[in-house]
């Protein structure tokens, strides 16, 4: 008889994935609510028993090892496993509890914190970490349970719901329009400075949306700061495409002029992203639905408009499954 290998332990999966998310042994013992001491030997033990090193360790930072960043995406599945299968026994009229850690956008107008606020006073056992970044990040690798994005595409094993869409709008100043000229013609383009974000939130950007196509533009400065290109064009730097909210102001002093109106515009939805999964956890599916609820509110969205993309599920419907 083949003698089968004691089951990593759930505490030991925990310690692996908290420790990874916070990036800290003392903060993952702190919020497991163990000591450092027993955080470390959980580690210890995991790594013995895979007989791999996961993490490399030094007195300031932990650092994923390429075995280990494998072995984090299937532990984190693991463990919202057992989030679900816990949440699925709950009784339905208990309180919502739980961790929720939402990644936003830094560019939203007050009546967001108000949001957020009303969703903490109302679930008070819901653990809710809020990280405002301007960075695209990984909802699975980072640990995140929820996400506002502004972008036109999805990534694999995410599930979307639109909030709406935000105009965009190229713009430059006066006087860099009287230094280079302005363009007629989307061809008047390629000689110009063009000021670019990130594809994805990592690729440079490399085309603007012209007539529902898209054009080739060069880059001659990227960030994945909306405001600071919306400042690097008030400044003369070059033109930008921008949310038109954002350059109200700007326009209507004249700091800025709208660049080919009518050719050179576009729209950037505004999505609440999270991962895709059998049982969505209760405090994800309360906060989902107060963003959905909240975005007709927000001054800066359009409408949703109808797609003939496959729609999100909600949380509160099962998955569907292939016939076979």
């Amino acid at each position: 008889m083949i003698q089968m290998a004691d089951p990593i332990e759930t505490s030991e999966l925990l310690a692996f994935v908290r420790a990874v998310e916070v990036g800290s042994l003392s903060r993952a013992a702190a919020e497991l609510g163990v000591p450092r001491a027993t955080v470390s030997r959980r580690l210890q033990r995991l790594e013995q028993r895979l007989a791999t090193r996961l993490l490399r360790r030094t007195t300031r930072s932990l650092a994923l090892t390429p075995p280990g960043e494998t072995f984090y995406r299937h532990a984190r599945l693991v463990l919202d496993a057992v989030e679900g299968a816990e949440a699925s026994v709950r009784h339905a009229g208990g309180p919502i509890s739980g961790d929720l850690r939402v990644s936003v956008p830094p560019m939203l107008e007050a009546g967001f914190f108000a949001m957020l606020v009303e969703f903490a006073r109302a679930h008070p056992a819901v653990r809710l970490q809020v990280h405002f970044s301007s960075r695209h990040v990984d909802l699975r690798r980072d640990g995140y349970d929820v996400a506002i994005r502004a972008s036109t595409t999805l990534e694999p094993g995410l599930v979307a719901r639109t909030l709406g869409r935000m105009p965009l709008v190229a713009v430059a100043s006066p006087d860099y329009l009287a230094e280079h000229g302005t363009p007629r013609r989307r061809q008047d383009l390629a000689r110009h400075r063009c000021l670019l974000g990130f594809a994805r939130g990592e690729l440079p950007q490399s085309h603007w949306p012209i007539g529902g196509a898209q054009v080739h533009v060069e880059g001659s400065f990227f960030t994945n700061e909306v405001t600071l290109l919306a400042d690097a064009a008030v400044r003369g730097l070059g033109i930008a495409l921008v949310p038109r909210i954002l350059v109200e102001s700007q326009l209507a002093r004249g700091a800025l002029v709208q660049v080919l109106p009518g050719v050179l515009e576009g729209e950037s939805r505004i999505s609440v992203v999270y991962p895709e999964r059998e049982l969505v956890p209760p405090q994800v599916r309360a906060f989902v639905d107060t963003v959905v609820a909240w975005a007709p509110s927000h001054p800066s969205l359009s409408p949703a408009k109808p797609t003939r993309a496959r729609p999100a599920r909600s949380p509160r419907e099962p998955r569907r499954r292939r016939a076979t």
